[in-house]
């Protein structure tokens, strides 16, 4: 932890000022003099030098307690905790009240070894002095407070069985920071090869991993690092970590590269304000890509690194805001990941409770839009060491992550895990779609639009594949959605489905066909709603209107027929009329929004042009509609 270095530090300056003034606990001549040549040795960062000198002070007198506070602390320094803490407790042995910064020193390095009940002893001894200055009693508190979380935590486990992804992923050298494309398709990963960071990448083949390959000479470079990336859920944009880039702004900064077929175009810096001369890294997209969180150490947050988040507009990302203190803290944030359902978000932190070092949290977003205060993970997922990188499936029952402490191929290995229920998103699935022309069949790079009908929101805005005309969209379950697509020089696509009861576990997968802009092709208002018996016009087709009134302005010689469609339920003549008012409806809006009405013809046509049979609930659906004619260009 940051904060354990420097009260090191300060204690070696207390130890050296002890020194100069020649008040020891031994009147040894010989240890005193090892004692002043270890101080001088530690001045110059000659670390072994130190250490040995302290041992020989400590040989010519075992209760010298300077030395063995001093020796504590240089184990500490260098990580030696066990023995660190071996010292300290020397030292308390020979006078409990020598100094009581010992005891914040072996509750630190207590918890560091998961030894949280004697931390526990140690810290509120600590905390029992009572000229503790303010910073000193919050460190302390800190540390107390984590003991008591990892306490209770051990007695209450969850289920974690992480289980190794294999050699096709997983080699001697270090693989870590793996995510996954929505339909688990596609994983891309970290690898470090001879202190280099690299991306490569593994495709599933009939639930296979495949053997992982260079992701591409495009973003991989020889001489810098590359890491920490973040892939848009349908492949097509990556955004990652590059450091010390002649490009770039500050020591790390983020970059954005597109796919360009089956390889992808050079990096971009995101520029300001994204991107300072400070610290930018760890990106992690949001699921309709409007929404960047990362991590900085930038000016305006609460200390440490902090984890940002920015939104796109028409004018480029907009100034980066601070996720507030439900998140940060005094201490560190990383490794951000927003799930799919933009509403749950995991993280590392070594400021909020936990089993010491960095573990993993999650928060929820709250009804007010505000993140809520995060959720630890739990023991065993999480450790008295430092976990981080955690990313998550689509569907959100599985986790990834990299560890170095399980039996691995080498180094750091990327596991999966189920996610025990508690700690899990909401329930979220992917619409996978096809966009072609509907004479040739040939694929179509073409807008597509999603939209949650309830909300009246976009939830999904981007472009099918030039080459291959797929797109695809994560969408949580349990609602209702449009779907919009449109390309110039045809007609737009309307559509509606509803993901109440949809499984996760299976896409929902739409073929779509663009007709050209021709006289007597026709379009189906999918998403224009009334209430039964009713021609006002509903909420939720405000979005589809604007379709039209957009289709309509940037093609200003189409003249539309628009015609209303019943069941044969009920009276004719009463269907007839129905019919004539919901097409008028749609007219008087088109007018409203500045549509010239000698471009539009309204008609009802009651029941007489079915597009099913009217003998099942689902016919009678399709037959209750609104369609727009082409009758003159």
């Amino acid at each position: 932890m940051r904060y354990s270095i420097l009260t090191v530090l300060l204690f070696f300056i207390s130890a050296s000022a002890s020194a100069q003034q020649r008040q020891y606990t031994t009147t040894d001549r010989q240890a005193i003099k090892f004692f002043a040549l270890a101080n001088q040795s530690l001045d110059e960062n000659m670390y072994d030098e130190a250490q040995a000198q302290l041992q020989q002070a400590l040989q010519a007198d075992s209760n010298f307690v300077e030395a063995h506070l001093l020796l504590g602390d240089l184990y500490r320094r260098t990580k030696q905790h066990k023995a660190a803490m071996g010292q300290y407790l020397r030292v308390i042995a020979i006078n409990p009240e020598f100094n009581r910064g010992v005891y914040y020193k072996i509750g630190d390095e207590e918890i560091r070894m998961a030894r949280y009940e004697n931390a526990q002893q140690h810290l509120e001894k600590y905390l029992s002095y009572p000229d503790l200055n303010g910073q000193s009693a919050f460190l302390g508190q800190k540390l107390l407070a984590d003991c008591k979380f990892s306490i209770e935590a051990i007695k209450h486990p969850v289920p974690f069985k992480p289980i190794n992804m294999g050699p096709a992923i997983n080699t001697a050298d270090d693989e870590y920071l793996p995510t996954a494309t929505a339909d688990e398709s596609t994983l891309i990963f970290t690898r470090k090869i001879n202190n280099n960071e690299d991306f490569y990448k593994s495709v599933k083949v009939d639930s296979s991993w495949q053997t992982a390959t260079y992701l591409s000479n495009q973003i991989n470079t020889p001489e810098y690092n590359e890491g920490a990336q973040s892939i848009t859920q349908d492949g097509k944009f990556l955004f990652f970590t590059g450091c010390n880039r002649p490009d770039g702004l500050g020591h790390c900064d983020i970059y954005i590269a597109v796919k360009k077929g089956d390889d992808w175009g050079k990096p971009v810096d995101l520029s300001p304000p994204v991107n300072t001369p400070g610290w930018e890294s760890q990106p992690s997209i949001s699921a309709d890509g409007r929404t960047l969180y990362f991590v900085s150490n930038r000016k305006g947050g609460y200390g440490g690194y902090d984890i940002w988040k920015s939104t796109i507009t028409d004018k480029g990302w907009g100034e980066p805001e601070n996720l507030g203190p439900n998140i940060n803290t005094q201490f560190d944030e990383q490794s951000p990941f927003i799930h799919a359902d933009d509403s749950t978000l995991y993280f590392c932190s070594n400021g909020w409770p936990g089993l010491g070092g960095m573990d993993l949290f999650v928060s929820r977003l709250g009804k007010d839009g505000k993140w809520q205060k995060p959720t630890n993970l739990g023991y065993p997922i999480n450790t008295n060491g430092d976990e981080n990188g955690l990313t998550l499936t689509a569907e959100g029952s599985h986790a990834f992550f990299s560890s170095n402490n399980l039996d691995g191929y080498g180094g750091y290995d990327i596991y999966t895990f189920e996610l025990p229920a508690t700690l899990r998103p909401h329930i979220v699935t992917y619409v996978k779609g096809l966009v072609k022309d509907a004479k040739d069949k040939h694929p179509l790079e073409a807008a597509v639009e999603i939209v949650d009908l309830q909300k009246n929101d976009a939830v999904y805005q981007d472009y099918s594949d030039a080459e291959k005309g797929g797109f695809l969209a994560t969408l949580t379950t349990g609602k209702n959605y449009g779907l919009n697509i449109s390309k110039s020089g045809y007609l737009f696509y309307s559509q509606n489905f509803s993901l109440v009861g949809h499984e996760a576990k299976n896409p929902y997968n739409i073929s779509v066909l663009l007709e050209p802009i021709e006289i007597g092709n026709t379009v189906i208002l999918n998403n224009i709603f009334f209430d039964t018996n009713k021609f006002d016009l509903k909420d939720e087709s405000i979005s589809e209107l604007q379709k039209l009134v957009d289709f309509l302005t940037v093609n200003p010689t189409l003249h539309i027929e628009i015609s209303g469609h019943t069941d044969n339920v009920g009276n004719n003549q009463a269907n007839q009329v129905l019919s004539e008012n919901r097409a008028k409806s749609v007219y008087s809006y088109l007018i409203q929004n500045k549509i010239d009405a000698s471009r539009l013809v309204y008609k009802g046509y009651g029941e007489t042009q079915p597009v099913a049979p009217n003998d099942t609930e689902e016919g009678r659906k399709k037959n209750r509609r609104t369609e727009f004619k082409i009758i003159a260009k």
